[in-house]
């Protein structure tokens, strides 16, 4: 479970300055209201890593478009993170975007580090499964994104291939959904049972060897 996720946060609130100085600040993610992923964030979610780091403001989740730097402080119902916007074309174009409305909505990245390994996850029962799945506790911040309004990600997506950037905070993931693992699961079981036969068959054949040659 090392897929990086996106939740669009278009009823956040942020601002901009009004002055010169290229600065904004805001609330991140807003904890304890279920988003339109049917997920929840709980306080202290992003606990873990946020103090005295600097993350990227990027623009549209591209690794290629940094657009500005934050810092993020965890609060007792949200994630309130402060920065400034580069002094390059790209971080003027998206503050003008940011106050503009045409880009005004923010979207946060992350890696959840609050669920089990797959397999044990599949062992679930179905209700403790989708309890686990839909209350996110724990999860590493990776950047904030700055998106063109009324763009989010449909519902319940995710990334698969995420390009290697900005060092470390990037890798490339596949992990599977859980009908793959299901059947990746059943695929390995059903191997096991088979080699279980064949030493079952191979021992029956010895053993009549064995008398016969008696």
């Amino acid at each position: 479970m090392t897929e990086i996720e996106f939740r669009n946060l278009e009823d956040v609130e942020w601002r901009v300055d009004d002055g010169g100085d290229g600065t904004f600040a805001g609330y991140a993610c807003r904890y304890g209201k279920k988003d339109s992923y049917g997920t929840t964030f709980h306080p202290g979610v992003f606990r873990k890593g946020t103090d005295k780091q600097d993350y990227a403001l990027l623009f549209m989740h591209s690794p290629m478009s940094p657009i500005g730097t934050f810092r993020a402080e965890e609060r007792s119902d949200h994630l309130w993170i402060e920065g400034r916007y580069d002094d390059t074309a790209a971080g003027r174009d998206a503050r003008v975007m940011a106050r503009s409305g045409s880009a005004r909505e923010l979207s946060v990245g992350f890696v959840r580090t609050d669920l089990p390994d797959w397999k044990k996850l599949y062992e679930l029962g179905d209700e403790e499964r989708a309890e686990l799945l839909e209350n996110i506790r724990s999860a590493r911040l990776v950047e904030v994104s700055q998106i063109t309004a009324r763009m989010a990600a449909v519902p319940g997506s995710k990334l698969k291939t995420v390009r290697s950037a900005l060092g470390d905070l990037y890798a490339e993931v596949d992990a599977p959904t859980l009908d793959e693992q299901a059947t990746a699961a059943q695929e390995q079981q059903a191997a096991e049972e088979r080699k279980m036969n064949e030493r079952a068959r191979r021992a029956a054949v010895l053993r009549l060897t064995t008398i016969g040659g008696a």
